[in-house]
């Protein structure tokens, strides 16, 4: 009896150490896949994966073959290499897979090419990518603003110039209707007849 309680702990503390193993590697689901077509895209390729139908007449699940299109960093996949896949890395409208590790490489050694990110990896290059465009970004706006403030003053100035040159021309035409007054002579009044003997 020890001896079994024994051997049911060992057995449990076994497990629980492959569970936590397990976790701590990848908490996320994994599809194993083929590829079946490679470098027609930019870092994608189309890969081939098992998924069971149940068909409701004859109570029986079957098995097809579902595409997707998964996201390749380095682009070290090759046409007909069995691939590890992690769901939930979108990249596009229709690429939301990443290929986790190449599980058996066709043609190609694995050490012949670019290697595979790790997902600490790939999450430092997002997260990299996403620091640069928001400093990319502040540095637009603050160019925006310095260009928006030279407009503004170059409106003020212009403004400026613009009321300084009407109230020139203004004294200048008060000035001249002045002269011209001045140097046309004086008509004297006729002189207002009273009567019709006048």
């Amino acid at each position: 009896m020890a001896s079994l309680q024994k051997a049911t702990a060992s057995a449990l503390k076994s497990s629980s150490t492959i569970a936590s193993a397990q976790s701590s590697s990848s908490a996320r689901r994994q599809l194993n896949a083929v590829v079946v077509s490679a470098g027609l895209m930019q870092k994608t390729v189309k890969v081939r994966i098992g998924v069971q139908k149940w068909n409701s007449h004859v109570r029986k699940n079957y098995n097809l073959a579902a595409h997707l299109l998964v996201h390749d960093p380095n682009s070290s996949l090759r046409l007909g290499d069995v691939i590890s896949i992690t769901p939930g890395w979108r990249v596009s409208k229709h690429v939301h897979h990443v290929v986790d590790s190449i599980i058996a490489p066709y043609g190609v050694p694995i050490e012949e090419r670019p290697r595979v990110p790790s997902e600490a990896e790939r999450i430092a290059e997002r997260e990299e990518k996403m620091r640069v465009k928001v400093e990319r970004r502040k540095e637009a706006a603050s160019r925006a603003n310095e260009v928006e403030a030279s407009e503004t003053e170059t409106v003020a100035q212009v403004k400026a110039t613009e009321v300084t040159r009407k109230a020139k021309k203004a004294k200048k035409e008060k000035a001249m209707k002045k002269s011209v007054l001045e140097s046309t002579p004086r008509e004297e009044e006729p002189s207002k007849k009273t009567g019709w003997f006048s």
